[in-house]
Parts: structure tokens; C-alpha cells; sequence
């Protein structure tokens, strides 16, 4: 009762207590000390009412703050909404999924990045009390959000947290969400990295296959992929590049002519040469190309990786493929039905993947980036064309390989099936101005033994630079085989009998030299023409061969004699025998490679490679090498390489949960067990691990 009397003269002291008031309040207390109490406390609840405020020892109701919220959310009043959560979180916990994705989608929609993070920061506190009050629809909202946002890190910390609950990201919203994360390298990884742990998590669902066809949505959406490669092409990405075609090939993606475009560049990046040879034959299968766009990618990719090789014979033959399809350019319904085939590792489907494409199928609103083409192929007039570029480095190649076989074979192959492209007195001609004399002097022999005709200009001018050169020998060789096929020439008149007088004349008098647009591309193809590079190549590929059929004992011996003939490896060397290691879980020799690793690149003979390095912390998490996860990462974050730290923890809880939980209790340890220990420690308090 003395509580209750404290309580109303607090009350009278107040300023909206009225005089009034406080007399009716005298007057009634005559009535008896109930009748008094009574009075007084009607009075007071009755007028803290009618103020609209609350008590201070009453606290607000849950249905109170739960209409606040709802009344703030359609209102649009943010701020005033989070602070009624607020109240709500204090005072009875976490609200039912309805309120608290009602607040999650509310603060998606602002275009304020301080309400975004305030929304990412709600979702990882939800989610480490309890993830199933989480609504995917509202993370995909949010996660769009951001990635408009341009914060990549965030959007994929949302999509890996819809993916750990099991649900099925939405494919056409997941694609909205990559194209803004792609903006930016490191979204662009992370989007790929997504993109593998949304089919992982998805195959580790099926029990069979049968039940792929719950994948549909992602499986039609191949615009998805894509982008994802395409991203990997622009920033190097070889091991998730390959990584990113394997998992389509197991979800059972049916690709479009834009994935054999993108896949050709994968493949050239990578040095896949056989695959693209295979996915030719099934292109070959076509009575034409559809999408010339599209396709010029292909043979752009494969012709460059022909010159890789050092392969000119193969190298030729695919320029002439390719003046021939001049010829007929009209599309067979025939073709409907077929299917082409992207070959991904070994012909055998044990060890081996293959996506099939349709020639038919094409996503118009996927448009591909054309500044990585080599531009060996252009399209002309609705046909694919191979470029001065590309007859430049055929010819060098031919002649510093001494290949003129090949390069003779070419010209004369050129002309009598009378295809558009570039003459044999132009390439003659070509040699003869960079020099090339020797060469110049095999094809004239070789077009006369295939009963070719050659321009006597073409004569005038190789015997002219002979002369200039001071070679007698040539020189007179050259004229006495001029006089003998002089009576089948039409630009001589005269008797057949020539003296160095005459020729004389005719050199220069009646043939000027003059420069051509082949003579440039190849004075610059000369420039960049290494004659190391092709070596590289084919060992490169031996130990892709090796390691993708898991014969890591040959890929090392590859190795050991590629290091022997002084060739030097580069980054795809080291980056497909990792991936052999790790596919067989040979973490141990990891560490070895690792040593290797950072030699040359200490000593800035490859260059750094994010997709390495990450590569290398994953498979160190694996194998529990810590020391060596926090040296490479120290290495990363020194060069400002960007450590996903997310995925990194991820793997460890799922491998190493309980390692050294209590980090304490372990008595008479070794000095290798403490080392351990520390490395562990520090890994955990890096990634945030309590």
C-alpha cells in the first residue's frame, strides 16, 4: 500500500498532473483508506493512459512491439522498425521467420549501404543462433542487393549460407547476383567458387541419377555458366575454369553454341589442344555454322593453340578447312538433331567428362567479349577467314621449323583448288623481302614440280636479291633455271636465250619491288616469335595428359626431364600437377611442390596466381599441413591477394572441428605438438574460429 501511495505522488508531481485533478484526488480520499486506494490508483493508470505513455515498471507486450514493427515496416519507417526489433530481441528473443524476413527484405530494398550491412549483419547473427528462421527468398533479396551494391564479399557469404541450409538457390536470381559480382575481380572469383558449391551441394543430394532431373532450373540455365567461365577466361583462372566444365558435365548442363565458344577459350588457355581437336570433328559433323560469331572463337582458339604446338602441318590444314567453308554456307535442317560434343580429360568416361552442346541453341541475351580473340580468324562478308595474322605465323613458323614441305603443300593445295585466299607469289614474294631467299627458292621449285605457274616477277625478284646479296652461286642457278622454262613464260618475246644483260634490265627496269600488307604482319609476328615457347607447350601438355589420367609418376618424370633440357616450366606447369595431387589427395607431396613453388616465384620465374595459391590452402586444410596453410596465406595477404576466409573456415570445421579443442589440456608435448598447436591456434583466430 505504501508503494501504491509513492507510486500517485510521483504521479502529482508530474507536469501534466492537473489541479483538477489532485482535487478530486483530496476529495475522495475521505471515502476510507480502501476506497482511497482504489481512487488513486484508477486515476493514475488512467491518466498515464490517456498520456500514451508507459509506466516505467511496465514493460511493452510482444503483441505491442510485433505491431510496431509491422505498422514501420509498411510505412516504410526503417529506423523505427529496427528499434522496435530491437526491444523485441531483448526482451523475448528472436521473432517468428514471418518479422524477421519481413525486416530482412524491408532493408534490402533501401539504397543505403549502412541499412545493407545492418541487414547482412542481422542475417550472420541469426545465423549463428538459429538458421532455420531464415527464409532463402529474403537471402536471395538480400544477397541481390548487395552484389548491386558492390560488395561481393557479403552477397556470397549469403548465397553459401542458403546453400549450407540445403535449399535450392533460385537460378534466374542467382544470375542476377553474378552478373554484379562479376563486375569486380575478386566477385569474380567468389561467384565461381559459388557456383562449384551450389553443384556440389546439390550432387551430393543424388542417390541416383534419375533425380537429376530436380536440377532443372539450374541445368536449363546455362547462361549461369556461362559467365562464370567467361570470368575465368578474362582473369586466368585455369584450375577453376576446369573445375567449373567438369561439374557441368556431372549436373548434366545441355550447353549452347556460347559454351563451345567460351569452352574453346578455356581450353586454349589451359593448352587442351586434343579437346578442341575432338570438339572440331563434331563440329565438322555440321553441313554448316549457324552462328559464324560464335564458332569464330572455336577455330580462333584452335588455330592459336596449332601455333602453340608448333604444329604447321595441322596448322595448315586448318586454314585451308577454313577457305573452303567459303564454298557452301547455307544451314541443313539435317543438323537439328545432332549434338555437338565439348571432351573435357581422356576420351574414357571413367576418367573423363563431356558436355554436350546444341548448334541449334543460342542465348541472345549472353553476349561474348571479343578483345581475348587472337585474331586469326575474322568474319567476312558471313564467312570465317583466316587473317594475314595467322598466314604470317604459319609462314614463320614453317621457316624457322624448316617446314617448307608443309608451307610448299599449302600454296599449291591453295591453288588448284582455286580457293580464295592469299597467292603463292605473295608468299613467295614475302620471303624474298624478309630475307628468306632459301625458302622462297623451295617453293618455286616445288610450285614448278606441281606444273604451277609463277609469274616471272617473282623470278626477277628473288634472282634480284641474289645479286644483292652476292651469291653467284644461287644466282646463276636461279637464271639457267629461268632459261629453261622461259618459252612457257608469257611476258617473254623473245628468244629464250638470256644474258645477265637482259635480266638485268628486266629486274630493274620493269619489276619494281614493292612492300605488301604481308610483308608487315610478318616483320611484326617476327618480333614475337620465340622459338622456346613450343617446347613449353608440348611438356605442358604431357603432364596435362599425365595428370589428368592420374599417372602422376609420369607427369614427374615429364617434369624432370623437361627441367633437364633447360626448359623453363611456367604457371601451368605447376598448376596441372597440383591438380593431379590433389585430385588423388597426395597432400604430403603438395607440401613438396610447394617448396618449388616458391622458389621461382621468389625468384619471379612465373607469376603470381591467386587460383594457385587458393588452390594450395585448400589442399593444406585437407591434409592438415597449418604451418603451411598460415605461410601461404601470410604470402597472399602480403602480395594483397584477396583470402577467401569463409570458404577456408568452412573446410576446417568440416574437417577439423574438434582438433585441439581444448588447446590447453595437452601436457608433456613435443616441440612438433606445440608447433602444431600454435599453428592451429593462429589459423583459428585469423578465420574468427572460437
Amino acid at each position: 500500500m505504501r508503494i501504491l501511495l509513492l507510486a500517485c505522488r510521483h504521479c502529482c508531481r508530474l507536469p501534466f498532473f492537473s489541479r483538477a485533478a489532485g482535487a478530486a484526488f483530496t476529495a475522495n480520499c475521505g471515502g476510507g483508506p480502501w476506497r482511497r486506494h482504489r481512487v488513486l490508483a484508477a486515476q493514475c493508470l488512467s491518466m498515464s493512459t490517456t498520456a500514451g505513455s508507459i509506466l516505467p515498471w511496465e514493460a511493452p507486450s510482444r503483441e505491442t512491439l510485433l505491431r510496431t514493427i509491422d505498422v514501420a515496416l509498411k510505412d516504410g519507417n526503417v529506423d523505427q522498425a529496427l528499434r522496435a526489433f530491437g526491444n523485441y530481441k531483448s526482451l523475448h528473443g528472436l521473432p517468428e521467420p514471418r518479422v524477421l524476413n519481413g525486416v530482412i527484405v524491408s532493408l534490402s530494398y533501401t539504397s543505403s549501404r549502412r541499412w545493407l550491412q545492418r541487414a547482412y549483419d542481422l542475417v550472420l547473427s541469426v545465423y549463428q543462433c538459429n538458421s532455420n528462421l531464415l527464409n532463402s527468398s529474403s537471402l536471395m533479396r538480400l544477397a541481390l542487393a548487395l552484389a548491386r551494391d558492390q560488395t561481393p564479399v557479403p552477397a556470397s557469404a549469403v548465397l553459401r549460407i542458403i546453400l549450407e541450409s540445403g535449399k535450392l538457390p533460385d537460378a534466374d536470381m542467382l544470375s542476377m547476383v553474378f552478373l554484379h559480382m562479376l563486375k569486380s575481380q575478386v566477385g569474380s572469383y567468389l561467384a565461381a567458387d559459388v557456383l562449384a558449391e551450389t553443384c556440389e551441394c546439390f550432387l551430393d543430394q543424388i542417390s541416383y541419377r534419375r533425380q537429376l532431373k530436380k536440377l532443372d532450373p539450374i541445368k536449363n540455365n546455362v547462361t549461369l555458366f556461362n559467365m562464370i567461365l567467361e570470368s575465368c577466361v578474362n582473369f586466368k583462372c585455369i584450375i577453376r575454369a576446369q573445375k567449373i566444365m567438369e561439374l557441368m558435365s556431372l549436373v548434366g548442363v545441355v550447353a549452347d553454341v556460347n559454351t563451345m565458344a567460351v569452352a574453346s577459350r578455356v581450353c586454349q588457355m589451359v593448352g587442351q589442344r586434343d579437346e578442341l581437336m575432338t570438339m572440331k570433328g563434331s563440329i565438322n559433323s555440321f553441313s554448316s555454322l549457324p552462328f559464324s560469331q560464335q564458332y569464330l572463337h572455336f577455330y580462333d582458339s584452335l588455330l592459336s593453340l596449332q601455333f602453340s604446338g608448333n604444329d604447321m602441318d595441322a596448322a595448315a590444314d586448318l586454314i585451308i578447312d577454313l577457305y573452303r567453308q567459303q564454298k557452301s554456307c547455307t544451314f541443313s535442317d539435317n543438323d537439328v538433331q545432332k549434338q555437338g560434343v565439348i571432351q573435357i580429360g581422356s576420351g574414357n568416361l571413367k576418367s573423363g567428362y563431356r558436355i554436350m552442346f546444341d548448334p541449334t541453341k543460342l542465348d541472345k541475351g549472353f553476349v561474348l567479349d571479343t578483345k581475348y580473340q587472337s585474331g586469326l580468324v575474322v568474319p567476312i562478308s558471313g564467312n570465317l577467314v583466316p587473317s594475314e595474322k595467322a598466314v604470317s605465323k604459319l609462314i614463320i613458323g614453317c621457316v624457322k621449323a624448316k617446314k617448307l614441305g608443309a608451307l610448299s603443300s599449302f600454296c599449291i593445295t591453295l591453288h588448284k583448288e582455286e580457293l580464295k585466299g592469299i597467292s603463292a607469289s605473295d608468299v613467295i614474294n614475302a620471303c624474298i623481302q624478309m630475307g628468306w631467299l632459301h625458302a622462297a627458292h623451295d617453293i618455286l621449285d616445288s610450285l614448278e614440280s606441281a606444273e604451277i605457274p609463277v609469274g616471272v616477277g617473282t623470278y626477277m625478284s628473288l634472282l634480284r636479291e641474289y645479286e644483292n646479296e652476292h651469291k653467284p652461286e644461287e644466282f646463276n642457278s636461279l637464271l639457267q633455271q629461268i632459261q629453261k622454262i622461259a618459252s612457257t613464260m608469257e611476258e617473254f618475246h623473245t628468244s629464250p636465250s638470256f644474258t645477265i644483260k637482259d635480266i638485268a634490265k628486266i629486274v630493274k627496269d620493269e619489276i619494281p619491288q614493292t612492300k605488301s600488307s604481308l610483308l608487315s604482319s610478318l616483320v611484326e609476328e617476327t618480333e614475337h616469335y620465340n622459338p622456346g615457347d613450343h617446347l613449353t607447350f608440348e611438356f605442358n601438355n604431357s603432364i596435362l595428359f599425365f595428370c589428368k589420367a592420374n599417372m602422376m609418376e609420369d607427369a614427374l618424370s615429364t617434369y624432370k626431364r623437361m627441367r633437364e633440357q633447360n626448359i623453363r616450366p611456367n604457371l601451368h606447369t605447376f598448376c596441372h600437377i597440383l591438380c593431379g595431387y590433389s585430385s588423388l589427395s597426395m597432400y604430403r607431396e603438395i607440401t613438396i611442390l610447394w617448396g618449388e613453388i616458391k622458389r621461382r616465384l621468389e625468384y619471379r620465374e612465373i607469376s603470381v596466381d591467386r587460383d594457385l595459391l587458393d588452390c594450395l590452402v585448400l589442399d593444406f586444410l585437407k591434409g592438415g599441413y597449418f604451418s603451411r596453410v598460415m605461410e601461404v596465406i601470410s604470402y597472399m595477404s602480403t602480395h594483397n591477394i584477396y583470402c577467401d576466409k569463409w570458404k577456408y573456415r568452412q573446410v576446417f570445421l568440416k574437417l577439423h572441428k574438434n582438433l585441439y579443442r581444448n588447446l590447453n589440456s595437452l601436457h608433456d608435448k613435443t616441440e612438433a605438438q606445440s608447433k602444431r598447436i600454435d599453428d592451429v591456434r593462429a589459423f583459428r583466430t585469423w578465420a574468427g574460429i572460437k
